[in-house]
């Protein structure tokens, strides 16, 4: 997932400053020998952060991950009683714009030793330089663009695959599984919709690619693209964007009798898809993500979070909630201080309960590419049904 924002961020992280920085890393150390000498833990009365869409257009694609976060937290809480952690929310909504405060504001918390998030990839370009200046570990369970691993932060973990990944799978689906001759590629700008779709090219290349054009965030209107797909002939659609537009832009496709597929990434994979475009018209679409379906989660995962929240776990459910409990292993060791947490990152390789994926981490912060997984997911009967797993070659 992804979204503009580098101007943003590089005057932020001016703002933000390494002097202010260093103020806040003292600050926490402080804090948690403070709870030392008043008898208590060292690693009690810490807090988890998740940073992502909780509302707007795009929260259908980050809640299913908090869910599995507040879920991780409140089972550690309940075998913990004398020594709980806290769950702190911060809904960016996606933006870029929301991303720098929302981040400095976690990064000044002293009792935040860890963070789940962000969930986009434009936010992230935001928010991780100032978890980085702040030394406040970070895994994301869903950010896919591949340039995020490249900045040098020392606190960036990615707990899925990139696009480096989906793409082409999403590409040898179409190509190897759907036998397409002739796919329109369109992307959405953003850094996502964009890197997305340059990687899924390479593997269609120029003679399979009927044509392409971009749409645009918060754009309502569609007909001239809709109008270039009919004449192109495409029956398949490669979309690299968001469901926001994604689900207007199908819609408008089937009113002027288009009858292809669309294919899409991580962007469309969520109920607002389905929901918001309609059974009758989202039927047969193919989404792709770098990640195995939550509803065949290994353990008691799949029971615990439908009793938890009444509906079955959703995108990176299964994800966040290994994430989250890789940091509360940490915090039960007694690993009180980012610093502490971080380095314990460094160093970890065990499978998680519920997605069965082993989280190991290069030093850029990229999972082990052992571990990585593509699905493609098709929309059926008002649910995202699990297609198959996409070979990686």
């Amino acid at each position: 997932m992804d979204e503009k924002g580098f101007a943003v961020r590089q005057s932020l992280v001016r703002v933000f400053g390494g002097v202010a920085a260093a103020v806040l890393i003292a600050g926490s150390a402080a804090a948690c020998k403070a709870d030392s000498e008043d008898g208590g833990s060292a690693a009690c009365g810490l807090k988890i952060g998740v940073f992502g869409a909780l509302s707007g257009d795009n929260a259908g694609l980050f809640v299913p991950a908090k869910n599995g976060v507040d879920l991780a937290i409140s089972q550690y809480n309940e075998k913990n009683k004398d020594c709980t952690v806290e769950l702190t929310t911060f809904d960016s909504q996606g933006s870029p714009d929301k991303a720098g405060g929302l981040a400095t504001s976690a990064s000044q918390d002293t009792k935040i030793v860890a963070m789940i998030g962000p969930g986009f990839s434009g936010e992230s370009e935001v928010a991780n330089a100032i978890f980085d200046q702040a030394k406040l570990p970070a895994i994301t369970p869903s950010a896919t663009r591949p340039s995020l691993s490249t900045k040098g932060w020392k606190i960036f973990h990615r707990g899925v695959g990139n696009d480096l990944s989906q793409g082409p799978a999403a590409a040898r689906y179409i190509k190897n599984v759907m036998k397409a001759e002739k796919v329109y590629v369109i992307n959405d700008q953003t850094a996502y919709g964009a890197g997305l779709t340059d990687e899924a090219k390479k593997v269609f290349g120029a003679g399979m690619i009927a044509g392409e054009d971009k749409t645009s965030e918060k754009q309502t209107d569609f007909a001239g693209t809709v109008t270039k797909v009919k004449t192109s002939g495409a029956q398949v659609i490669f979309y690299g964007g968001y469901t926001a537009e994604a689900s207007l832009f199908l819609k408008q496709l089937r009113a002027q009798g288009w009858t292809g597929t669309l294919v899409g990434g991580d962007g469309i994979n969520d109920t607002n898809m389905l929901s918001v475009t309609g059974q009758k018209d989202v039927e047969g679409t193919i989404a792709t993500c770098p990640c195995a379906p939550a509803t065949n989660a290994k353990g008691t995962f799949v029971a615990d979070y439908k009793k938890k929240f009444s509906v079955d776990p959703a995108v990176y459910a299964d994800v966040a909630y290994d994430l989250a409990n890789i940091f509360l292993e940490g915090i039960k060791d007694g690993k009180s201080t980012r610093e502490d947490l971080n380095t314990f990152l460094g160093s970890y390789n065990k499978a998680g309960s519920a997605s069965g994926v082993t989280y190991k981490w290069e030093a850029s912060g990229e999972l082990d590419p052992a571990q990585v997984v593509v699905w493609a997911y098709e929309a059926k009967g008002g649910a995202w049904v699990p297609k198959q797993e996409i070979p990686k070659s």
